[in-house]
């Protein structure tokens, strides 16, 4: 089935914003942008009503139906084009088997859905090998969209389904304004990379996923969970890079951060939210002990979320400045990339945090775990992206094959895990 455009053409095309249109630029089809949403249900679906509540859904949410529109090598800019409908069918049930999450998890790291076909996600029903329960795999081509805003449609989709109650609780306000504190690395500074290990002859992402504890801190404490997961994740990669033979003086750490301020009910603006801040930390600090660690990270990760900025910077918003053809600027931003990777961050630490919906489908059937993994393209190579429900940390490690093996992820797994544990142990 294919879908028509929306009557009043001319005012369902927008032109690609900077975030969707570097993204585009950047396109490789060895290591494909796509995020991972990965949901673990207590219960089964109905095949009909599942797609039925997902079409509703997209309707709900109509910045989600679009594609790219075509254009001449002469356009200054890629244009999205909203449908009325989708173009294929978004929802789809593969063969059971006991490597039916295996696959279905390489499908999500491997197959991005294109731009070209509307809605640019793809959701898998999967039953679990073992329990027979309902796996939801959501996957994302990141030029067009990110985790948040998809996991608001999923929940609409529940909601719809079940007819339950998937209101998650209000926004909070942004925080106050703060002065960057003194003592930054510099910014200019070349950071850290992570240290090979044994890479894959075959090109792509490989991923681990894992359960956890939610760490715990005193009460009143002055660092939040996400401050004891950037600790983690830091420690964690020094920890590796010493394994490895990364000698000192070692290079300062800068793991970006994904900051997302939009509301998160059914007024959430569908798309690519997030800004990236760039938190840095020295060798010298990761060394202090974990108290004054983790207060300093809380600072810092404070005083940068308040800042106002676009979302991947001003340099960003100028390359994007429709001066000439697209393919010139593709180029153009192509070789600037490969020229600023040097300077690119050490790795990417995405806390989702805890997931503001139920995701309650009804009849018992409501998320138990909630997985998200970010593209991991070199030259980061390693991401770390977090979510809790339930009470548990549900962590998923995402590597380039070209960095490391799965070997690698098994053993940055255990770093991470014990730097995690130490951050409620010795912050006591």
């Amino acid at each position: 089935m294919t879908a028509t455009t929306t009557p009043g053409a001319e005012e369902n095309r927008h032109p690609f914003p900077t975030v969707d249109e570097i993204a585009r630029h950047c396109q490789q089809h060895d290591e494909p942008e796509t995020v991972h949403i990965e949901v673990h249900l207590t219960g089964h679906l109905d095949p009909p009503r599942l797609r039925t509540a997902f079409g509703q859904a997209l309707r709900a949410h109509p910045r989600i139906l679009m594609r790219e529109a075509p254009r001449r090598w002469y356009t200054s800019r890629y244009t999205w084009e909203l449908t009325d409908g989708p173009d294929v069918p978004p929802v789809s049930f593969p063969e059971p088997g006991p490597n039916a999450l295996k696959r279905a998890r390489t499908r999500a790291l491997t197959e991005a859905p294109p731009l070209t076909t509307s809605p640019p996600v793809r959701l898998e029903c999967v039953p679990h090998p073992e329990t027979g329960d309902t796996v939801l795999f959501l996957t994302i081509n990141h030029t067009a969209l990110d985790g948040p805003a998809c996991l608001r449609v999923l929940a609409t989709a529940a909601d719809l389904y079940g007819g339950r109650g998937n209101t998650p609780p209000p926004t909070p306000p942004p925080p106050p304004r703060r002065p960057p504190p003194p003592g930054l690395p510099s910014s200019w500074a070349r950071p850290a990379r992570v240290a090979p290990g044994t890479p894959e002859a075959r090109p792509g992402n490989g991923m681990l996923v894992c359960e956890l504890a939610v760490p715990r801190r005193p009460k009143g404490a002055p660092y939040t969970v996400n401050d004891q997961l950037m600790v983690a994740t830091a420690r964690t990669v020094a920890n590796w890079n010493d394994e490895h033979g990364v000698h000192r003086p070692r290079r300062p750490l800068r793991i970006t951060m994904p900051v997302d301020d939009r509301p998160r009910d059914a007024t959430m603006p569908i798309g690519n939210g997030t800004r990236l801040v760039g938190v840095p930390l020295s060798a010298a600090e990761l060394q202090r002990p974990t108290p004054a660690l983790l207060r300093l990270t809380a600072e810092r990760t404070a005083a940068l979320r308040s800042l106002v900025r676009p979302q991947l910077g001003h340099g960003a918003t100028l390359l994007t400045s429709p001066y000439a053809p697209v393919a010139w600027r593709a180029a153009a931003t192509r070789a600037l990339r490969t020229a600023a990777a040097p300077w690119t961050s050490t790795t990417l630490l995405s806390n989702i945090g805890r997931i503001p919906y139920p995701l309650d489908f009804g009849d018992g059937c409501r998320a138990r775990a909630v997985w998200f993994s970010a593209p991991a393209r070199m030259p980061r190579g390693l991401t770390f992206t977090t979510a809790s429900t339930a009470g548990r940390l549900h962590v998923a490690l995402r590597w380039s094959r070209t960095l490391l093996s799965h070997g690698d992820g098994v053993r940055l797994r255990d770093l991470f895990e014990h730097h995690l544990h130490a951050t409620q142990e010795e912050a006591r």
